[in-house]
């Protein structure tokens, strides 16, 4: 073999273990269960009846297990303007879409809103704005959540109102530490997009279900699955990390997830998310690990749309003495 053959096929060789060393590093990823970063994200913009706008932020917490708590200020905040706009104190893993919404006034033009998360040292941003291709409609809603991509069909327009929710009972509530409230949501809607079946893709031939969804343990961690994107890691696809999941709204049109929104400690919701009919509640139980001040949000959603509502609770410990005042 010459010299010039053996050269072209060495390099041939070597572009080729590039390609499949590439592939598999792709393929083997790394699972941070914590120590990692937040991401916020910019989920575009709608506009409100009375002439004002509302843009949608979301993010990706990197983290496959820690959930942290970073209260609204120096680590935690929006600029030009407040530093609290509403947004959440704590994190879920992953990656959370359509989280909240941030009003500003019809007056707002080509201004940037910019929303800082800055966890274990690093810091990150997503800058809100106006412009004509952020805007949001049913189709980027769905397309974003897992619910098809499919747009409006033919010169009619169906529209889907979002749903409805009212919190049942006062929305400032007191609680100790470990014990139990009830909370109520009742949600209506106007029933579409409306129940369905979730599409499971079959092999011919063998009717094989080829989009069955995988089932995942990770030591340490909840089970994962899905079919879309990320699947293969274990943990599912982006779609199936949200903690609100549009497939649970498929079975009566509508469902309600409770969320630990703001607060420090730990939240757990008995259940923490149900399907409902129109017109009906959703009850849970929820207890708090440790004292603070804290907003469970309720979400209703109707498999494309999400409304939230909220109710603050104060969780005392009432195992630790209040300490006394002496005066002198």
């Amino acid at each position: 073999m010459s010299n010039s053959v053996r050269s072209v096929f060495h390099v041939a060789v070597a572009v080729l273990l590039l390609v499949v060393t590439s592939g598999v590093g792709t393929r083997a990823q790394t699972l941070f269960l914590k120590g990692q970063t937040i991401q916020p994200v910019f989920e575009g913009w709608e506009k409100n009846a009375d002439g004002t706008f509302s843009m949608l932020f979301g993010y990706m917490n990197r983290n496959y297990q820690e959930t942290p708590y970073v209260p609204v200020g120096q680590n935690n905040f929006f600029s030009p303007g407040l530093e609290d706009r509403g947004q959440p104190t704590h994190f879920y893993t992953r990656r959370q879409s359509f989280v909240f919404r941030v009003t500003v006034p019809a007056d707002w033009g080509q201004k940037d809103l910019v929303w800082t998360v800055n966890h274990n040292g690093k810091a990150f941003t997503a800058i809100g704005n106006l412009m004509p291709h952020w805007v949001l409609d049913e189709g980027v809603w769905r397309a974003n959540r897992g619910s098809g991509i499919n747009g409006r069909m033919g010169a009619q327009v169906v529209l889907n109102e979002p749903p409805v929710a009212k919190l049942v009972g006062s929305g400032q509530v007191t609680v100790n530490v470990g014990e139990p409230v009830t909370l109520t949501v009742a949600a209506t809607d106007d029933g579409k997009p409306g129940p369905r079946v979730p599409l499971t893709i079959r092999r011919s031939g063998t009717g094989e279900a080829l989009n069955a969804t995988p089932t995942v343990i990770v030591p340490g961690l909840p089970t994962f699955g899905g079919n879309r994107s990320g699947a293969a890691s274990g943990v599912g696809g982006p779609t199936e990390q949200n903690m609100v999941k549009t497939s649970l709204a498929y079975k009566t049109g509508l469902a309600v997830t409770f969320l630990h929104y703001r607060g420090p400690g730990t939240v757990t919701f008995e259940p923490m998310a149900m399907a409902i009919t129109s017109g009906g509640q959703a009850v849970t139980q929820a207890r708090f690990s440790e004292a603070g001040t804290y907003v469970v949000r309720a979400m209703a959603d109707d498999s494309s749309y999400t409304t939230p509502v909220d109710v603050t609770i104060t969780v005392k410990d009432t195992a630790r003495p209040t300490p006394q005042v002496v005066q002198r």
